[in-house]
């Protein structure tokens, strides 16, 4: 497929003439996300009452709109076995100086297994190791000369200088280091971690934190469990300050010394940790649902538009009470807007290649339902040209820019910026890239089976309020809506914004379902593995 330099794109809606009518009905999306984040969805949990409720409207809507089902079997649906696992008990204590700390499950601390199985720790040093990171190459070393080995060692979120402009870990932007703390002190001999939950470090809620660590855990039903079982344990801030008083220490003396070159890893005076948590597993049965388009002289061949559909359903209730995660912008929202670009595709002219939609299930859990489907593809991957994934995180007014993450993975971002240029937009860079949000949205499965995509969104900079309203609106619902029960529809909501990530991803997917060549990644790029697997099936496409 022919594409331009991003470069020539800069200057491009300038030049170009008015954009195109969009088939996209704003209206429509915003039917389908109040629909799907009713109540009565129940917050759309895989394996409950709410998949069969949000399933049943999916297919409703699908079939309205002259789609024919898609799965294997002739249905539409796709089984997708998992292994749920649930945490039966969990205890914490920690003491300091010898006395007990006092401690309340949900409000101080959090807690799950990463498998089946069981954790009994009594009595354990318990070390504090600053941010947990070594990186002999800017001469960082939090564990210098101090052994782990049988102890717990307590560890702050993110990295050391992720509040400061800049710095040898590049300042907001997350280091790569700080994503492997924990598996680098369980190497080194740890017994346990603990992670101290800081909001602005996270970047999310205590309540966010404690709510997902209460949540059962889940796998694909054919997928090895991890080889030993580890307790994800994080502690509040407010819990840590009291932990250093009783110690003796003040936390914000320590925290900032773990924030200076030098630090070393020391043991907070008569600290122990006792733990002990058991879980168990059982096999759980959620499903993916298809909906296809057939194509012309290219029929075999496929284009793959995609939404997962799940949100968290049902948990403990919140302060008012609340005890529905409904999902309505994660991921109502991409939900809706799947929806109406099958509508668009079902109402328009003939495609060459056939476009299979998919709702996927247990995003949330780990991309499951769209690893199943790699690994089980009702349409050979070999054939299929590209993959475009709604996954918005963004219910926001019309915008002039729609946001690429992941840049500089596949050649399919040179015809994502000629579309956007033809809408009159502008291709906004990244803007949380330390956020990693490339690897936590379902086209990643594709992308690692070797089938080229392209991730985006609606950009920050808003028509009416520029930058400054668009990200003041992100700022808002990260920290009090975004995985909590207040992610509700509202209908003050205009739904432009959604109908502009939709009618990109029509384009896009039009385009591709009307040619003859075929996308490819890019050579010598953070995806040379797509690329590698991609080649290893080439003789499968003409």
């Amino acid at each position: 497929m022919r594409s331009l330099p991003l470069a020539l794109l800069a200057a491009a809606p300038a030049l170009a003439q008015a954009p195109a009518p969009s088939p996209i009905r704003a209206a429509a999306i915003g039917a389908d996300v109040r629909a799907l984040s009713d109540d009565r969805m129940e917050g759309r949990g895989p394996g409950t009452r709410g998949e069969e409720r949000t399933l049943a409207y999916l297919r409703e809507q699908f079939a309205a709109a002259g789609l024919k089902p898609g799965g294997a079997d002739g249905g539409w649906f796709q089984d997708v076995p998992l292994t749920r696992v649930d945490v039966t008990e969990r205890r914490l204590a920690l003491t300091a100086n010898g006395r007990p700390l006092p401690l309340t499950e949900g409000r101080d601390w959090a807690m799950n297994l990463n498998r089946e199985g069981a954790v009994d720790l009594r009595r354990v040093a318990l070390v504090f190791g600053g941010f947990g990171i070594t990186a002999p190459d800017r001469g960082w070393d939090d564990y210098s000369g101090f052994d782990l080995t049988g102890k717990a060692v307590l560890l702050l979120a993110n990295d050391p200088d992720y509040d400061q402009p800049s710095g040898p870990f590049g300042g907001p932007r997350r280091d790569p280091a700080a994503r492997t703390k924990v598996a680098d002190a369980l190497r080194r001999g740890a017994v346990a971690v603990v992670q101290i939950h800081q909001d602005a470090a996270s970047r999310r809620p205590w309540t966010v934190n404690a709510y997902y660590l209460a949540e059962p855990r889940y796998r694909l039903g054919d997928a090895a469990p991890p080889p030993t079982v580890q307790a994800n344990l994080s502690l509040s801030e407010a819990a840590t300050r009291r932990l250093f008083a009783a110690a003796g220490l003040d936390f914000a003396v320590a925290e900032a010394a773990a924030k200076r070159a030098g630090f070393r890893a020391m043991p907070l005076p008569g600290a122990t940790l006792s733990l002990g948590a058991r879980a168990t597993a059982r096999p759980y049965l959620t499903h993916n649902i298809l909906a296809r388009i057939d194509g012309t002289t290219r029929s075999a061949e496929t284009v793959i538009v995609g939404a997962h559909w799940d949100a968290y359903g049902l948990g403990a209730p919140d302060a008012r009470g609340d005890t529905i995660r409904n999902g309505a912008v994660d991921n109502a929202m991409g939900t809706a807007e799947m929806l109406e670009v099958a509508r668009a595709m079902a109402r328009g002219p003939a495609h060459k290649r056939s476009v299979l939609f998919i709702g996927y299930t247990s995003e949330e859990d780990g991309l499951l339902g769209a690893y199943h489907y790699a690994a089980h593809p009702v349409r050979p991957l070999a054939t299929t040209a590209a993959v475009f994934n709604l996954d918005p995180h963004l219910a926001l007014p019309r915008t002039r820019t729609m946001e690429l993450i992941g840049a500089g993975r596949s050649g399919l971002e040179d015809d994502f910026a000629r579309a956007v240029a033809a809408e009159g937009l502008t291709v906004e860079p990244e803007q949380l890239p330390d956020e990693n949000w490339y690897q936590r949205s379902d086209h990643l499965a594709f992308a690692e089976a070797g089938v080229p995509t392209v991730y985006f969104r609606a950009g920050r900079d808003l028509v009416a309020g520029g930058r400054a309203r668009g990200s003041a609106w992100v700022s808002a619902y990260d920290p009090a809506r975004y995985h909590q029960r207040s992610d509700e529809f509202d209908p003050a909501w205009d739904f432009a914004a959604a109908a502009q990530e939709a009618t990109i991803a029509y384009r896009l997917t039009a385009q591709v379902a009307n040619g003859d060549g075929w996308p490819e990644w890019r050579s010598g790029s953070a995806a040379a593995a797509y690329a590698r697997t991609r080649a290893a099936t080439a003789g499968q496409r003409r």
